[in-house]
């Protein structure tokens, strides 16, 4: 693949996604390095949506450690059940937060950040990694980035 990604400007959420996830795919398909697919995964969603904060956190014994990512520079350790990404950890479920301010707990690794949806990633049901994805804007997420987010996710777990 090439180092370019393919986004229809013209188009729905559903239609970049849609767009945008098989070519994620093709260019972490072959590549065994996790790190190199995390940069490029957090690369190619920052580019194609415009968010303001996207990447992975690893689960590393207690807790979740800052992998690749894209954006401001972030926490670098999260326990679990702490914020949304140690919730979502905990829970091993999906949690899309329409408001940040409003989330229990919520860790403010920046001010700027006011939606947030966090993906687990899954290796023999255990949960692994998260996929941490932070807009500037409020009641940036929905079921449509829930969707496909979790089938980019499904598909990076299957690959580890």
């Amino acid at each position: 693949m090439s180092e370019n990604l393919f986004i229809p400007e013209a188009a729905t959420k559903a239609e970049k996604y849609e767009a945008v996830i098989p070519q994620i795919e093709a260019l972490i398909s072959g590549e065994p390095d996790l790190y190199a697919n995390l940069a490029n995964i957090s690369a190619a969603l920052k580019e194609a949506f415009g968010f303001f904060w996207v990447g992975f956190y690893l689960v590393k014994e207690t807790q979740l450690v800052l992998g690749p990512f894209q954006g401001p520079i972030a926490c670098t350790r999260i326990s679990i059940g702490k914020g949304v990404c140690g919730t979502a950890w905990q829970e091993a479920k999906t949690q899309v937060v329409p408001d940040v301010d409003a989330f229990p707990g919520h860790i403010a690794c920046s001010s700027a950040s006011k939606s947030e949806i966090v993906v687990p990633v899954f290796k023999d049901k255990q949960v692994v990694m998260i996929l941490d994805v932070d807009s500037d804007q409020l009641d940036d997420f929905d079921q449509t980035d829930q969707k496909y987010l979790e089938k980019l996710m499904d598909s990076l777990g299957n690959t580890l």
